[in-house]
């Protein structure tokens, strides 16, 4: 009588977690947690290798397995994360030097804002190689090639 039962139970679980892989890596994620530990496999079996203190970090998911996500991070470190420590909304870390904040997607358009280095703000929307940039309300376009957690020529819209 149990085993109806636990096959029920495992073909439900095995569905749930298969519409959650319904996307397929790569793709773009945030984490969560203002604490976030990544593993060397997919479990708490294996050994946290590192623990991210910063919520909203981009990361890009490279593989998944059930309630895991093998995530590179803008250093390029990769390890395993439980799902549950990510979301899909869309942030970007400005990389290289300081970057300008325009009123506008267009290089001549007044400067509104600069951003460091290591900035996370939220994606807006991306279009025509700009994105809408989002520092806690602090808001500008900036050049997409200029962010870690979106691709160059990529659309995002929010």
């Amino acid at each position: 009588m149990l085993k109806p039962f636990l096959a029920a139970v495992l073909a439900l679980t095995l569905a749930t977690e298969a519409g959650a892989e319904d996307k397929k890596p790569p793709y773009w994620a945030s984490i969560v947690p203002g604490q976030a530990r990544i593993r060397t496999g997919p479990g708490r079996n294996f050994p946290a290798v590192w623990q991210y203190q910063r919520a909203g970090l981009p990361v890009k998911v490279v593989a998944t397995f059930p309630s895991w996500r093998k995530i590179r991070d803008p250093d390029g470190a990769e390890g395993w994360m439980q799902s549950n420590m990510l979301s899909e909304d869309r942030t970007g870390m400005v990389m290289g030097g300081v970057r300008e904040m325009r009123a506008k997607p267009d290089a001549s358009a007044p400067i509104v804002w600069r951003a460091e280095p290591g900035v996370v703000g939220r994606l807006r929307k991306c279009r025509g190689g700009w994105c809408d940039f989002d520092v806690k309300g602090r808001r500008g376009w900036i050049e997409a090639n200029a962010l870690w957690g979106v691709a160059a020529d990529e659309t995002v819209e929010d």
